[in-house]
Order: structure tokens, then sequence, then C-alpha cells
């Protein structure tokens, strides 16, 4: 855990960190159930399941499994209804541009490292006005293997121009705990994300827990 006189760049996870996607996903969900004459999910219903990728909201949305014979046409379809209005209630999280820009204050720089796909992530980034302020976009195919493998942490902390012992990473899942922990960079578990009720974030090893994105400041110089 790097000190806040040490810190260079703090690195976010995307869906259920950095920003609130549920509401677009949970669109989407509901635009196929439709289709499927079935009735709609509350967004509290599909929220847990965001930060586990498109496969994990399929078989929470659908109450199926990955073998069932609909199951890679439900997910083809949600991805495209997903893709086609992918920004509409997408925001950064209460408190987190209060952050981001204490960052920049300091001098420091932050990135984004993410599972989504590129063609989901860069449309997102442009449309929230930060592709101009992250340091680095990892998405989940800019390197050939995913988080919790430590390749896109090692890959945006080159980007960034940071060593790992010098960044922080924050996420909502044991996957980015896993990744920052395997690259080396201090984490932080932030629990205001997509947990779900079998989730145990406090055995996941992290290093600081937050419930706020505000609490995030305390980890920043403080100058």
């Amino acid at each position: 855990m790097p000190t806040a006189e040490s810190l260079r760049t703090v690195l976010f996870d995307l869906d259920g960190t950095l920003v609130d996607t549920a509401p677009d996903l949970a669109a989407a969900i509901n635009r196929v159930r439709a289709e499927e004459k079935l009735p709609a999910l509350s967004l509290e219903h599909i929220r847990p399941s965001v930060s586990h990728g498109s496969r994990a909201m399929i078989c929470h949305g659908f109450d199926l499994s990955p073998e069932h014979p609909d199951f890679e046409r439900l997910c083809k379809r949600f991805l495209e209804h997903y893709a086609e209005d992918i920004s509409s209630a997408t925001r950064l999280f209460p408190g987190m541009e209060r952050v981001l820009v204490r960052i920049e204050e300091l001098g420091l720089n932050w990135g984004i490292v993410t599972n989504k796909p590129a063609y989901l992530t860069d449309p997102l980034v442009a449309d929230l006005n930060l592709a101009s302020r992250a340091a680095c976009v990892v998405s989940g195919d800019t390197t050939p293997q995913r988080k919790p493998h430590p390749a896109p942490m090692l890959y945006a902390c080159e980007q960034v121009g940071s060593a790992p012992q010098h960044c922080l990473y924050v996420g909502d899942a044991l996957r980015d705990i896993e990744a920052g922990r395997r690259a080396g960079t201090g984490t932080v578990a932030a629990l205001f994300g997509y947990i779900l009720p079998t989730d145990d974030p406090l055995s996941w090893g992290a290093d600081i827990t937050i419930e706020h994105p505000s609490e995030l400041l305390a980890c920043l110089p403080q100058v």
C-alpha cells in the first residue's frame, strides 16, 4: 500500500467503482425481457450482478445457466441493446468527480482498468467526457489476459509511467483486488459498488475498504 506521499497514480475499475452503469445495463436487460414477453425486473434486482459481466447478468436476469439453448442468443441481444444506448443514465458515482479533480490538482494521474471490452468501454468513456482526463484506459481485451490476471494492471502502470508500488487500484469485485495484489499495487475495495449477497468483501484481502468515494481523499497527499 503506497503512502500518500509515495502515491503517483490511482487506477479504477469502471462498472461499479468509477461509474454507475447499472441503470443502462438494467434497461438493456429489460428490453430483451420485453422481446421475450417477460415482465421488467427492478434495478435493485439486477444491480448486484453488474460487475460480473454480461454472462452473469443473463444468468441473473433470466434465471438461466450458460448451458441453456437460448443463453448465447439472449447474451448477444443484450449486448446489442446496451451498445445502442450505453450512457443515457450512466454517471460518475456521487463524490467521485471531487476525487478525480483532487487527483488532478495534486499533479497525480488516474486511469481505468476494466474487463469490459473496448468496443463498449471506449464510447462510454468518451460519452462521459473522461477520455481526455484518464492517463490510460485498459479494457478487457487490451491485453491477452483479463483480471484477476495482473497483466492488465501491469500494462496500465506502464502506460501511466508509475511503478506498481506507487499505484492504488480501486475495485468492487474480488478479481479487482486479486489483480492489484498480484501486480503489486495498493488495493481498495469499493463497498458502494455492485456487491452480490454472496460476496464477502472483507475477506478479499484489500488494503482498505471504503463505503463512499470521498473516503479516497484520505489516501491522497494532504497539502
